[in-house]
């Protein structure tokens, strides 16, 4: 892992971008160490390019966790072929036009959960080398990563999905093999997301530790108090 800047926030957290190969991320450790460390994955890229994400992690870092997030590969400036281009653009003309999307949207994430789990892993095992950064694992964000990483990953603890309703058939499949302690953010009137699949998914996942909340706006108007419940339930879970 290579830093290439860093810098101390005013709250204490030291934020540090870095790369691991081919791999950029940003990882922000608390003035306390070791931490737990909590995995923010966002699949239109790194926090640090919208400033609701970055807020989040700041503010889970304030609260006594490292946090990383990277941009694997085919999310955020990562390289995307023509092909990628192509299905995203098809994907956005279609949901502009309330035409079916479910085939074009298997065809662009599918493919993104296949590259961006191994890479996460990847970036796990560096992370847990540094000597700032002590176990349990956690992870919010991005559903359809989280839900195999869930699944694979043995080191992750608990885990905060926002409940998009659009999930590949894989991880539909794989969310019955999730059996760690889970919090669920769904907004009721996300224009992108059908809400009854994300319910369905929410029945779905074979743990007994689950937790559906529901707020009421669009896909970007999840409230903030929901930041602060978050980080509660990985307090009851990796601390």
């Amino acid at each position: 892992m290579h830093v290439t800047s860093e810098q101390r926030l005013d709250d204490g957290v030291l934020e540090r971008e870095f790369t691991l190969g081919e791999i950029p991320g940003t990882l922000w450790t608390p003035a306390s160490a070791p931490a737990p460390l909590v995995l923010m994955a966002h699949n239109n890229g790194l926090p640090k390019r919208d400033a609701r994400l970055a807020a989040r992690a700041r503010h889970t870092a304030a609260h006594g966790y490292a946090v990383a997030t990277i941009d694997a590969a085919g999310c955020g400036d990562r390289p995307r072929s023509a092909a990628d281009e192509q299905i995203r653009t098809d994907l956005r003309r279609a949901m502009q036009a309330g035409e079916p999307v479910d085939g074009i949207f298997e065809s662009l994430i599918g493919p993104l959960v296949e590259k961006a789990a191994p890479e996460w892993q990847t970036t796990l095992d560096a992370l847990l080398s540094l000597p700032e950064i002590d176990g349990p694992v956690g992870y919010s964000g991005w559903t359809a990563l989280g839900i195999r990483l869930a699944a694979i990953e043995p080191r992750i603890a608990a885990a905060g999905f926002f409940a998009g309703g659009y999930v590949p058939h894989a991880q539909r499949e794989e969310a019955r093999q999730v059996t760690i302690p889970l919090l669920l953010l769904l907004q009721w009137d996300d224009e992108g997301n059908p809400r009854q699949r994300a319910l369905d998914l929410f029945d779905a996942f074979g743990t007994k530790e689950k937790t559906l909340h529901a707020n009421l706006g669009g896909h970007t108007g999840t409230p903030w108090f929901e930041v602060e419940d978050g980080g509660r339930f990985f307090d009851r879970h990796l601390k």
